[in-house]
């Protein structure tokens, strides 16, 4: 696909609301419509060589879903069990962003992040996009390796002044590496 495909998991909609600003910023021509998980089949998403996976942050740091997270609508987990076993997705390059809530869960902060890039790095995904820990305050994330987030975090609960800006930063790190992608699968 010469786009860049945009999928998300959501359950109060925080996290559809960050996909659609990222579409917005990234504009039509080079993003397709930002769709949630719970309406799609793997088809759908392995059709594209570049991708941006959204996940909000539900339990203990499970993918997000029904079953391991409680959560009253398909999400993630409930896309993912829909593969006939793993894919081969070593051709995608695939960009992660996660939301979370620092003040109430510092513990396990955007844990769900961690969840869903370990299962498409498992896969075989070039990942892109990490993000500095810097400007968060948080006693743990699983999310965050060798001192970077796996991805974008957005914490719309108390520092939703910054979320532009950190969407903005991450575009001009991200987008060209995707539309790299795009051009060479072209």
């Amino acid at each position: 696909m010469n786009k860049i495909g945009l999928f998300f998991g959501t359950e109060t909609g925080t996290t559809r609301l960050v996909a659609k600003k990222l579409h917005k910023k990234l504009g039509e021509d080079i993003c397709d419509k930002p769709l949630n998980v719970n309406r799609i089949a793997p088809a759908d998403m392995l059709k594209y060589d570049a991708l941006i996976l959204g996940t909000p942050s539900y339990g203990e740091g499970n993918i997000p879903g029904k079953g391991a997270s409680g959560c009253f609508e398909p999400n993630w987990e409930e896309f993912l069990a829909q593969f006939d076993g793993p894919p081969d997705l070593s051709g995608k390059r695939v960009a992660f962003f996660g939301l979370g809530a620092q003040e109430r869960y510092p513990e396990r902060f955007c844990g769900s992040l961690l969840a869903l890039y370990t299962v498409f790095k498992g896969w075989g995904a070039e990942i892109v996009g990490d993000w500095p820990v810097d400007g968060y305050t948080f006693a743990h994330s699983p999310a965050a390796l060798e001192g970077r987030f796996v991805g974008l975090v957005i914490d719309q609960r108390t520092q939703s002044l910054f979320t532009d800006a950190r969407i903005d930063a991450w575009l001009a790190r991200i987008k060209p590496l995707l539309l790299e992608k795009i051009e060479a699968a072209g």
